[in-house]
Order: C-alpha cells, then structure tokens, then sequence
C-alpha cells in the first residue's frame, strides 16, 4: 500500500501530543522600552498585557537606548539587508568593527560572526575536527545540541563524560594516546541545569593531556566579569581557553553568533565551515545594535548588579517556600515540575489567570520526568515583579495537591 505521506507525519504530531510535549507558541508582542512586558495576543483574538518571566534578554539590552540608537543609525545609512554571503558582498565595516570588539572582549587575536549562536557552534566544532585527523573530542553529558550536531558533522571520535564530572573526564583522557589531537567541549553556564562548570580544573586537564578547550559562553557573556566577558574572564581564565563561542541573542539583547580565539583557528574556521560560508550575513542594523550592546556592557556594571540583587531575591523567596528548583550557581532557576502535561498546565494557568508568561520546558530538551519551568529574573524587572512571582508560585504549589505529588 503507498503511503500516505499527510497522514503520516499526522500521525507523528499524535503521537508527542499523547505524551503531553506537544509544544505550542504564544504570540507575543515586546514593548519598546517596557520589557519584560508585552502584549499577549490569544487564539480567540483577545490581546493583554503579561509580564514574561522566562526570556534570555537577562539584562533588557534589547530595549536599551544606545542599543536602539545604533540600530536605527546602521538601518538609515545601509540599508536593510546585508546583500549576501560575507563571501561574496555581505562583508561591512560593521563587521569588521563587531569582531575587532569581540577579540578586544577576551583578549584574542581574532574573532569571527556568525548567524546565530547555533551555526558558530555548529560549524566552528565541525571544522576543528575535520582539520585535525585522528582527533578525539570530549563532550559533556549536557552539552547544548548545537555542539553536539557540530561533533556529529566533524566525522572525528566522540567520547562523553558525566556532566562536570572532571574525574570521569581524566579516566577517559588517559586512555587516549598522547599523540592524537584532543578538544575538550563544555559550556560555562548549563541553562536548564542553572550549574556553572568547573572551569579552572577542566583548564588543569587541558594542559596535562595537551588537548584544546573549546567554552560555549552563551548564557554567561554579557552577565559575567568585569567587562561582561563572560566566566571564563570572571574567573581568570581567558588566557586557557583556547576556543570561546558566544551569542548576542541572549544577555546582549539582539540576534547573532561568534567565536573568538588565535588568529590561525578562526581563520581556518572562516575557510572551511560551510555554514560560515554559504550563509547571508548579518544586516548592518543587527551587527551596529550587538556591538553598542558589548561596548556598553564592557564599562558598564549597573545591569549586572540589578540582575544579581534579583536573582538573589527571586532564589531566597522560593528556597523560602521550599519550592523544587534546582540551586545552581548561576543566573538561571530551573523549577522542577517532573510531568510533561502539568508542566503545561501550570504554564497555562500562569498565563491565564496571573498574565505572567512562561514556556513549559519539556523532553527532548531535558529528560523525561525533569518537566520544568526555567524561570530568568531579569535585570529589567522590578522588585515587585520578583516578588509577585515568588507568591504566585509558593501559593499554587501550597495549595495544588496535584503539584505537590509531581514535586
């Protein structure tokens, strides 16, 4: 019998809503200068106004004015699109200025922008891999799924150890010959465990088995060190990390990827990495906005403060209540629901009747059984929003008996 093709990815769909990870959008409108506010617009054609309590704009750089201002400029002097591959045409002095910042940021030589955090990872992993014959890559347990399609695509031997584990990682880096290329590939900051790596001691196991480092720093430039270079420049390390990703789609409030490092390994990542090469780089208008968001970031500390005094409340106020979140060292609080469809329902019952606005996070992104909330106290929002969230969620796990069974 031939298939029927519509019927079957019908029959796909089902099949995750029967597990209760079916995922659907709310349609959200940010407004400028007001963040974390923004206009919720329903299926039935009603819009109000909610309060999201689960964005990466950790620092509201999305709305700050310089930000804004650096947009608008690049916008009326260039133009719209980038009008093609960095290749090609798509090379501006915008770019040329944003990595000359980026490399300033960690101290490198060099830096490369890419699309999104994503296709850095993606493609700066798959290159590094393929140019070294032989290599062995070591990738942690929780390791984004950008790194991992990256290792996929580099062709080059795998090999996973326990998240932040640096025993187990020493077990396995002694069973591979002294010879062969080695790259060890962590994140700083693991955004739905809310844990920070330990760093210094996977730096330690870099320099002993002569392998490379290669930092995810997503979730932690912008909000960490003194320039906002992330925990790696928080810690001291910058100078034993051999490769650091990071993004502008998070706490520097725009859209966009990049790598920063030794002139030789970004230069051969912008030689060979297809999703560098074949891509229509960013718009003038983006890459002016990620730039006057890092410059502002480097001198200024206000943000991080405010997000820190937040963080601090919003994690005193739950543990307080006993609620179940998971007591990271970072920024993020992962609140532990452990069902996929009361996950969902407790995100629909914020959004309906408390008009706050957070997204269910359910598997593939984190086990089954982990169902959560990944809850971002922002720089942005007010002391009396951090504490209306904290007596919104102690009041419906007190008082929700199916809740408390799951937690």
């Amino acid at each position: 019998m031939a298939i029927n093709y519509t019927e079957h990815f019908a029959g796909c769909i089902r099949g995750i809503k029967k597990e209760g990870r079916y995922r659907t959008f709310a349609t959200l409108e940010r407004i400028a200068g007001r963040f974390p506010q923004a206009i919720y617009h329903a299926p039935d054609g009603s819009k109000k106004e909610v309060t999201i309590w689960c964005s990466n704009d950790y620092l509201g750089m999305g709305q700050h004015p310089k930000v804004l201002a650096a947009a608008h400029e690049a916008l009326e002097n260039s133009g719209a699109g980038a009008g093609g591959t960095r290749n090609i045409s798509g090379t501006t002095r915008y770019h040329v200025e944003l990595e000359e910042s980026l490399a300033d940021l960690h101290r490198k030589e060099s830096a490369l922008v890419f699309s999104s955090g994503y296709v850095a990872n993606e493609g700066a992993l798959s290159v590094l891999g393929k140019l070294m014959p032989g290599c062995v890559i070591f990738s942690d347990a929780l390791n984004h799924a950008s790194m991992i399609h990256g290792i996929k695509d580099s062709k080059q031997e795998k090999i996973i150890f326990r998240h932040n584990d640096v025993e187990h990682l020493e077990e396995l880096l002694k069973e591979v010959g002294p010879a062969r290329p080695k790259i060890i590939v962590f994140e700083s900051v693991y955004s739905m465990e809310g844990d920070i790596a330990p760093m210094q001691e996977i730096c330690d196991l870099a320099e002993k088995y002569n392998a490379m480092t290669y930092l995810d720093e997503v979730h932690g430039v912008g909000l960490y060190g003194p320039r906002g270079g992330g925990v790696v420049e928080e810690l001291g390390l910058l100078d034993r990390i051999d490769v650091i990703e990071g993004t502008f789609g998070k706490a520097y409030g725009c859209v966009g990827g990049f790598i920063t490092g030794d002139a030789a390994v970004v230069d051969a990542v912008r030689s060979f990495a297809a999703s560098f090469i074949f891509t229509t780089s960013l718009p003038p208008s983006v890459l002016a906005a990620a730039k006057a968001s890092v410059e502002h970031l480097k001198v200024s500390g206000v943000e991080r403060q405010k997000l820190r005094q937040n963080v601090k409340m919003f994690k005193d106020r739950l543990a307080a209540a006993e609620l179940p979140f998971l007591r990271g060292a970072s920024h993020i609080v992962p609140l532990i629901v452990g069902e996929p469809t009361c996950c969902k329902e407790v995100s629909d019952l914020l959004l309906r009747e408390y008009d706050i606005y957070v997204q269910p996070i359910n598997y593939p992104t984190v086990p089954r059984g982990t169902e959560r909330l990944r809850l971002t106290a922002s720089a942005a929002h007010s002391l009396e929003d951090v504490n209306r969230m904290a007596d919104v969620l102690s009041d419906l796990w007190q008082n929700n008996h199916a809740l408390r069974a799951v937690a």
